[in-house]
């Protein structure tokens, strides 16, 4: 009998579980550990913002679901992964043996990267549950006395959907309340252009963006590093295609979102280089397997994936939901391969289907695979988009609370969008 560990149980970790336990069946052990008794579904973060959903919307509670299924589960902090002896410590000071580790934990938001970033400093965050709920108090004392408004991500970030989200999102919330002409919006982020969501693109998504903030009268500023951010105020720095300094901006704000970038998770500090990269992220090859240690595989946030191209201004690789999903079943299957004492050969496509709320519409994304050069790209705005984000919402956290892998619907469905899970 084998035990499977896994680390997280947000959307890399439960899926991870849940396939292990479907593909592995009853006969070995399957633990995971998360620091938060909650799944949280963190798409929704930029509704919880603005109020259009809260925290009964968009969580459940993790340890009857995984109890259904015969899988363990632990809420505790693992503080350290003894890789070379095949353990983990926890927060308790007590160890947990496995024979095979599937890393999925938190990231580290780095706030510290720009001096006065984030809750601790003047910015408001929806990285995570709790500073999105503190962003909509946040949003509420602004409605009362509104001003100008900037949203966006700084250098070094990787997601920035949320960004993009949240700016239109916010635009239609002000159109509502017919206070939209009190407000200047300006978008700054650290993308050579808008649209690049630091994959160089998806389709016209560069026009398509320009286009909508210039139709709702959102100024952007692209190729900026934010030097430092004081109460009320935004110091940014332009540059051109060469990194060269064009323009610095002082920005005034009365509220304030800007995405961080991330390092990798604090269990993995003790790793060497030949295991994690500079930032603290896990290697993985092809098969989602930790360059170093055979037993440790790594899926979603926390793994190393390096830039597509050189950007004037540094910018991460995103991982999206489904991406997410094609690596927890491509390290399951190559679990299970190596617990038959075969040799690996499971690829995930790390192929990315998305959907962002523009307030009034929605753009679709489908990028197989995620990062250039593709096999297949589609994009298309539409209001009936909004519609279905709100459904794969309700999709999502169903799946996720119940126990479900890749019903044969699902897996009809994306087939026709040009979705596969594996290679």
């Amino acid at each position: 009998m084998a035990h499977i560990l896994v680390i997280g149980a947000s959307t890399g970790g439960l899926s991870a579980a849940y396939e292990a336990r479907s593909q592995l069946g009853d006969e070995h052990k399957i633990t995971v550990v998360s620091n938060r008794p909650l799944f949280h579904f963190i798409p929704s973060n930029p509704w919880i913002a603005v109020g259009w959903r809260t925290r009964r919307d968009t969580t459940f509670e993790i340890l009857p679901r995984l109890r259904a299924k015969n899988i363990k589960f632990l809420t505790d902090t693992v503080t350290e992964i003894c890789a070379d002896d095949s353990y983990v410590l926890l927060g308790d000071d007590s160890h947990l043996d496995y024979d095979y580790l599937i890393v999925s934990a938190e990231v580290i938001l780095d706030f510290d990267n720009v001096e006065g970033l984030g809750p601790d400093g003047f910015t408001e965050s929806i990285c995570t549950l709790e500073q999105s709920e503190a962003a909509y108090e946040a949003w509420r004392q602004f409605i009362k006395k509104p001003g100008p408004i900037v949203i966006g991500a700084v250098q070094k970030a990787s997601c920035f959907a949320p960004a993009y989200e949240l700016a239109f999102i916010l635009n239609h919330a002000l159109r509502k309340a017919k206070i939209r002409n009190q407000v200047p919006i300006t978008f700054v982020t650290a993308e050579p252009y808008l649209g690049h969501m630091g994959v160089a693109g998806i389709g016209d998504s560069k026009g398509l963006f320009e286009s909508e903030f210039r139709m709702n009268d959102i100024k952007w500023i692209a190729n900026a590093r934010v030097k430092q951010i004081e109460a009320g105020k935004m110091l940014v720095e332009e540059v051109n295609a060469q990194a060269e300094h064009v323009k610095t901006h002082q920005l005034p704000f009365d509220y304030s979102m800007m995405m961080p970038a991330f390092k990798g998770p604090e269990c993995l500090a003790g790793l060497d280089s030949a295991a994690i990269n500079s930032r603290g992220f896990l290697k993985v090859n092809e098969y989602q397997q930790n360059l170093k240690y055979p037993n440790i595989f790594g899926v979603g946030t926390c793994v190393a994936i390096a830039p597509v191209e050189a950007t004037p201004v540094a910018v991460g690789v995103p991982k999206t939901a489904y991406m997410i999903e094609t690596m927890a079943t491509a390290a399951v299957s190559n679990i299970k391969l190596a617990i038959e004492q075969k040799e690996l050969a499971v690829k995930g496509t790390w192929g990315a289907m998305s959907l962002a709320d523009l307030g009034h519409s929605a753009i679709a994304f489908v990028a197989v695979p995620q990062n250039p050069p593709r096999n297949k790209v589609w994009m298309k705005k539409s209001k009936f988009f909004r519609l279905v984000k709100k459904a794969l919402e309700k999709y999502y956290i169903f799946k996720l609370k119940y126990g479900l892998t890749e019903p044969v619907y699902e897996k009809y469905i994306m087939k026709l969008l040009g979705l596969e899970r594996l290679k």
